[in-house]
């Protein structure tokens, strides 16, 4: 059992007869009346994300989890496979278990959270980044650039980002995976 003072971001707890991670959280102290943590929780069963207050103090069941790197191979439609580095045992997962499943490439390494009393995987942490090739987008006009002006541009994972203007086909760009943003273009 764990209290509210353990309540970090990717924590695994078993909530409402379902298993949550916690994606999002904040203490509050209001000037009167006891101290709480206000959360985000998202189940790693149904990918449904909720909202939830926790008292101070309130004790909460955390679940125990090992971290794992495993290798994306495909998806099939409904199924995302993916392979253990380290025993070449592969797995398979629904959507709702990856938080953007849209932008990872076909070979990129992900952590995978894995229940210790079940053996069942949990949820996919993605790198914090990742370096995709821009496959569509149209070119940018010369001389708007007075603003901070952007333009969709599909990536090679099929993913549309927003990008700035002087970013052209066959780009290579860093996006950030929790935000789904481009960060920077590579230079090779």
């Amino acid at each position: 059992m764990a209290s509210t003072s353990d309540i970090r971001n990717g924590l695994c707890i078993r909530y409402n007869h379902d298993i949550f991670k916690i994606i999002e959280f904040l203490h509050v102290k209001p000037g009167k009346g006891p101290a709480f943590v206000r959360t985000k929780l998202k189940s790693v069963t149904t990918g449904k994300v909720i909202d939830n207050t926790f008292s101070a103090g309130h004790k909460i069941e955390d679940v125990r989890v090992e971290t794992h790197k495993f290798q994306y191979l495909y998806n099939d439609g409904e199924f995302y496979h993916f392979m253990n580095e380290a025993d070449y045992t592969q797995i398979r997962l629904l959507e709702a278990a990856l938080d953007t499943p849209e932008l990872m490439k076909e070979g990129e390494v992900v952590t995978v959270l894995i229940n210790t009393e079940d053996n069942m995987p949990l949820s996919v942490d993605m790198p914090a980044s990742v370096v995709l090739e821009v496959i569509a987008t149209e070119p940018g006009v010369k001389g708007n650039t007075a603003t901070n002006a952007t333009k969709p541009a599909t990536v090679e994972t099929g993913a549309t980002v927003n990008v700035p203007l002087f970013i052209n086909e066959g780009d290579k760009i860093k996006i950030e995976t929790e935000k789904g943003t481009y960060k920077e273009r590579i230079k090779e």
